[in-house]
């Protein structure tokens, strides 16, 4: 029996929840079953990191990026087919929009056995622009008939697939994104270094945001959120943890309202779990999700929740039990929950043991392996592929 060959295929290596759990994937899968293989975009701070896969080789596709380009898809279509031919693919795992529609139809193209797409969030979304979202759909329900399964990291994700008629709902499976518990759990941090090193002041309350600054994750409203509450609450402070396309127009929202010393832009960075540790709350502003894995990760650090009701939002955090939703763009309304919660601090100490609790096992990160190495030996045995077991 031989070993088979594992294609994973993803847009951009930024710092996210679906890269880092792409490659911990490649990092944990049975090496003794398969050849593990990476196609992404030449850049992104998890490049390194890909760079660096034990046991993994790395493909990268400059032509690989996120806005439409004719030409540039192209090309990135035509590398992935000659690369799933030349190793001889036998599975391919796509994830992301621009890799996950690019990266099946190379893989039809190249007559991979079994095509695999995890949905990290929709490329569509409400009050998007009306041909965008129709086109965007119809790929999905074209490329979701050459799919031999759809894995969705939260429920509502496969409800709206069903409901836009991309694939049948047999089709679809629920793995969550996962975390590594000892990463979060009994973390020691010198919390006045920590706070010190992030320009904290030493009695105020820490409100934190981690995500890429862009239009999906709406930062700009985390700013006006701030803005709300430090005119009731001027002992706080706000951290928002990334970067990315719409900083230059945070930074000029932030000098207006005379916010510098107020929300600090921290850049990305790789101690989120230490970070979280002197935080008092997590808060999130998206438009449109998945289900982020920032949210298991502020439950394992026993963080209340204050966040957007979006997609799969509902599903990590119970409104007043771990956390509070708000509707989209809610400013004002984001602003009073994260005030009651700075109001009364044993109902946040509360709500974040709740958090904790909820966490696992369903957000263990090998778990999500183990889930997903369960999913290619299904798949395996429906196309009847000889393997090592």
């Amino acid at each position: 029996m031989r070993k088979l060959n594992v294609l994973h295929a993803i847009t951009k290596l930024e710092l996210g929840g679906a890269q880092e759990n792409t490659l911990y994937t490649l990092q944990n899968l049975n090496r003794e079953r398969y050849n593990l293989f990476l196609a992404a975009n030449d850049e992104g701070i998890l490049i390194k990191k890909a760079r660096e896969l034990k046991d993994a080789k790395a493909f990268f596709i400059s032509e690989l990026i996120r806005p439409l380009n004719p030409l540039k898809d192209l090309i990135a279509l035509i590398k992935l087919v000659h690369f799933c031919k030349r190793e001889k693919i036998d599975i391919i795992h796509t994830h992301s929009s621009k890799a996950g529609i690019l990266g099946r139809w190379a893989a039809r193209l190249a007559r991979v056995p079994i095509i695999t797409h995890t949905i990290h969030g929709w490329g569509f979304y409400p009050k998007q622009n009306l041909l965008k979202k129709k086109l965007f759909i119809l790929l999905e329900k074209i490329t979701a008939k050459i799919t031999d399964r759809l894995v969705a990291v939260s429920r509502a994700n496969i409800e709206t697939g069903i409901e836009n008629r991309i694939g049948r709902k047999e089709k679809y499976t629920l793995i969550r994104s996962g975390i590594k518990p000892s990463r979060f759990q009994n973390m020691e941090v010198d919390i006045g270094e920590k706070r010190k090193g992030l320009s904290l002041e030493e009695d105020t309350k820490v409100v934190a945001m981690i995500a890429p600054l862009k239009p999906q994750k709406a930062p700009l409203d985390f700013v006006k959120v701030a803005n709300q509450v430090i005119k009731k609450k001027p002992k706080t402070q706000f951290l928002l943890i990334g970067d990315g396309e719409l900083r230059p127009e945070i930074e000029e929202l932030i000098k207006e309202l005379n916010l510098e010393k107020k929300v600090i832009l921290t850049g990305w960075r790789r101690d989120i779990p230490q970070i979280l540790r002197i935080a008092d709350i997590l808060v999130l502003t998206s438009r449109w999700e998945g289900l982020p894995r920032v949210f298991p990760e502020a439950m394992a650090s026993e963080l209340p929740i204050v966040a957007t009701k979006v997609d799969g939002a509902p599903e990590a955090i119970e409104e007043g039990i771990n956390g509070f939703l708000v509707s989209v763009g809610e400013i004002r309304g984001m602003a009073e929950k994260i005030i009651t919660l700075l109001d009364n601090p044993e109902m946040a100490k509360e709500m974040g043991r709740r958090g904790k609790e909820r966490a696992f096992p369903e957000f263990d990160i090998d778990l999500m392996v183990k889930k997903i190495d369960d999913l290619y030996q299904e798949l395996i045995r429906s196309k009847r592929l000889r393997c090592k077991d």
